[in-house]
């Protein structure tokens, strides 16, 4: 697992010409703009990597199954993720 910190480092060692206070902007400017991008309804690919898509569920009376008492739940939004057939093949050695 990497993270926020880990690409941080990743990125400066890798462009030492960089500020890393600048590298750090620009990868909170990219999540803020993702994240904005999913809020608001839209699809962030980034071609041959992955798509995000926000899915929206509608609200509906679900069932305890417990209790099998009624239970509402409200609209909510999920993010799907799909990797592209490109990394699919990376990831799985295959050529």
């Amino acid at each position: 697992m990497i993270n926020k910190s880990d690409l941080l480092e990743q990125l400066a060692d890798s462009f030492p010409n960089f500020i890393k206070k600048d590298l750090e902007k620009l990868i909170n400017i990219t999540l803020e703009n993702i994240i904005k991008s999913l809020k608001t309804g839209d699809r962030v690919e980034l071609r041959d990597i992955f798509i995000l898509e926000a899915k929206k569920y509608k609200a509906k009376y679900a069932r305890n199954p417990k209790t099998n008492e009624k239970v509402y739940v409200p609209e909510k939004k999920i993010v799907k993720f799909k990797s592209s057939s490109k990394w699919a093949k990376l990831i799985n050695n295959e050529e």
